[in-house]
């Protein structure tokens, strides 16, 4: 008899559905989040929450993902386009929609090679890189970087002479890891991940008027809306998540 009735027990619990069980939540977060999601991740799970699952990588192609159906519960972009992509097809939640973070942009150099240069119009950008050499940045056909990059290339007028001359990548973490390496003697990347490598050094800022305003939405993903994506997204806007935003090198929004 006691056989029988764990056997019916068992049988129950493997009719009860997934959901029933605490489930840790689902974030894809652009690629210059890796470090401080990484740590705020482990702040949540110390508070009692379940571990987070993070996929970090180009806004493009994790809107893209999401667009595919990727189970997500919440999404961190680099920039308001990808956000606006997702929103306009009815993806995330907009009453979640709030842009917390900001950031620089930013020439690096490995760090062996370090040296000051004045980023302003005029400035020979492919003189600096020498002959055969390219400038590594994210690809501006779709990753935020890049984007940022060439708006602030345009505005200062060295876009047409360095375009030929990119080493396009697939993020901006990708580019930082050619500079590192030393296979870019130059690199465009945000202020936070430059600050993150002991590879490479900060050469110069570009004027905060040469590219819009970098900021990073967050949303919860429709398909993915629970009352869980709901407190981890207002966490985030919290004084723990911010303070290590902030020690990460991220500003508040311009």
């Amino acid at each position: 008899m006691h056989r029988i009735h764990s056997l019916l027990l068992l049988a129950g619990l493997l009719l009860v559905p997934l959901t029933a069980y605490a489930q840790g939540l689902t974030v894809m977060a652009a690629a210059s989040l890796t470090d401080a999601l990484r740590n705020i991740g482990q702040t949540w799970e110390h508070a009692g929450h379940p571990k987070l699952s993070l996929s970090f990588g180009s806004s493009s192609t994790l809107a893209r993902q999401i667009e595919q159906g990727a189970p997500v519960n919440l999404f961190a972009s680099a920039d308001e386009k990808w956000m606006d992509y997702l929103a306009t097809r009815g993806l995330v939640a907009v009453d979640s929609r709030v842009s917390l973070l900001g950031n620089d942009l930013v020439l690096i150099t490995p760090a062996a090679q370090a040296r000051p240069v004045t980023i302003a119009p005029g400035l020979d950008l492919v003189a600096l890189l020498g002959p055969g050499d390219r400038l590594a940045v994210g690809d501006p056909g779709h990753v935020p970087v890049g984007l940022y990059a060439q708006q602030a290339l345009r505005t200062l007028g060295l876009w047409t002479a360095i375009e030929p001359r990119l080493a396009r990548t697939e993020d901006v973490r990708a580019a930082l890891r050619f500079v590192e390496r030393g296979e870019a003697p130059f690199g465009i990347v945000y202020a936070t991940d430059a600050a993150i490598s002991k590879g490479v050094s900060v050469a110069g800022i570009f004027p905060a008027n040469s590219h819009e305003p970098i900021r990073y939405p967050f949303a919860v993903v429709k398909g993915g809306d629970t009352a869980e994506a709901r407190a981890l997204l207002a966490f985030l806007d919290s004084p723990p998540a911010r303070g290590i935003f902030v020690r990460h090198g991220f500003s508040t929004p311009r």
